[in-house]
């Protein structure tokens, strides 16, 4: 098929724009609003939707949808792009439709009572305290490993009652399940498959010694005197499990970077750590975990932009570029810890937005202003353009980010 990408601008989902994307959607956002463009996995015809408005609409219209091994055209299903096919997390409760979808959401909702979010407050700023003097001894860290990894895994495993030292395994199988590259499609059945297995062994961990924590509360929870069935279960336990491990490490490494790069927003979040709030909800907007949502595939024949889509059309939302979109917001490509943006879709939009928003605001809101208190001199131990950044299609996350708390800073 024909690109309408311009000749000096990376196409969708190469090296060069996994390390710097945003003058590609930029270009898009501009000139192929909804750009069709060949999936690398299978070459299947997929479109982006790069607008603010335009991704918006897509993620709210159930003419979108998420089940994409319902409504998704032959030539998608066949490359093997359906999310988690063969697994329980294939009708897990991100890629499900009414009217399966508002009861399971109900039924997970139901375990996110009032006490128990506070208590995960006091969990947030134990493990961020904790990791930072572990930083600290060090003297020089990364922060994707000694940080916001630390801190990801410690809040992650307190909520879900899991084993702390099962997160890198969790945090591999996360990454191999998304892969950009056709090579590594074999590996994605598997990976499903050890997050899903991990999420029983837990729940049948809890069935036996059950304890104060979001598994247990799971498991006891209820909506209209109906229970999880137990692949509803093992299904939810496992999106929690993949929503709040590597998604908030990503967003944890993206803001500290965002920080270093601007210095002087850093300087004044440490001055006014009252900005808390606003600082992360500028850093979701500015360069947030996840790259794009799920796919969705039309159910029908829609027409979006001046773009006509066939029935069973996989379609890409592109979340870091609506959150970069000029007609949306002012000055989108400039870090403002103070600015009153209006909402951003870094957790999506619609019936599918992020269940776990509202504790990764607050891990966000504890963490990264902790971190530039603690270490107001924090600078890059490598030259900026060593900093790498994985190739995924979906997650944006750096490969690391090492740091020192001497008062040197590389340019």
């Amino acid at each position: 098929m024909t690109s309408t990408v311009a000749p000096d601008i990376p196409a969708l989902f190469t090296p060069a724009y996994y390390q710097d994307p945003f003058p590609t959607l930029a270009w898009l956002r501009d000139h192929a609003p909804v750009h069709e463009f060949p999936f690398p996995v299978g070459d299947v015809r997929t479109w982006m939707v790069t607008r603010y408005e335009d991704v918006r609409a897509v993620l709210a219209d159930s003419r979108f949808s998420a089940e994409g091994a319902t409504w998704g055209n032959a030539e998608f299903r066949a490359a093997g792009l359906v999310s988690a096919a063969g697994t329980i997390l294939e009708r897990g409760i991100a890629v499900i439709d009414p009217p399966d979808h508002p009861r399971l959401r109900r039924l997970a909702m139901s375990a996110f009572t009032t006490r128990r979010v506070e208590q995960w407050r006091g969990t947030v700023h134990a493990v961020v305290e904790r990791a930072l003097d572990d930083c600290e001894r060090r003297g020089a860290f990364d922060v994707m490993d000694d940080y916001a990894g630390e801190v990801s895994a410690g809040v992650l495993g307190a909520i879900l009652g899991f084993r702390i030292e099962r997160h890198r395994e969790l945090v591999t199988a996360l990454n191999e399940a998304f892969p950009s590259d056709p090579a590594l499609m074999d590996r994605v059945p598997a990976a499903f498959g050890r997050i899903c297995a991990y999420a029983a062994e837990l729940i049948d961990d809890k069935r036996s010694r059950p304890a104060d924590d979001l598994t247990s509360a799971l498991i006891d929870a209820t909506d209209e005197g109906t229970r999880l069935d137990g692949d509803e279960l093992t299904g939810l336990v496992a999106a929690f499990i993949m929503g709040g491990s590597d998604t908030v490490r990503g967003f944890i490494g993206n803001a500290a970077l965002a920080l270093l790069d601007n210095p002087g927003q850093g300087d004044r979040l440490r001055a006014q750590p009252e900005l808390a709030r606003s600082a992360v909800e500028e850093l979701l907007r500015y360069e947030g975990a996840l790259s794009t949502a799920l796919f969705r595939v039309t159910t029908e024949p829609v027409e979006l932009a001046g773009a006509r889509l066939p029935a069973g059309a996989p379609v890409i939302a592109g979340l870091l570029a609506a959150n970069r979109d000029p007609r949306r917001f002012t000055e989108p490509d400039r870090l403002n810890i103070t600015a009153e943006s209006p909402r951003h879709v870094a957790f999506g939009h619609g019936l599918h937005n992020c269940i776990g928003a509202a504790l990764a605001r607050m891990e966000g809101e504890i963490a990264i202003p902790a971190l530039v208190a603690r270490f107001p001199t924090l600078a890059l131990a490598v030259p900026r353009d060593r900093v790498r950044y994985i190739e995924n299609w979906a997650i944006r996350r750096l490969t690391s980010l090492p740091v020192t708390t001497s008062t040197s800073r590389h340019a």
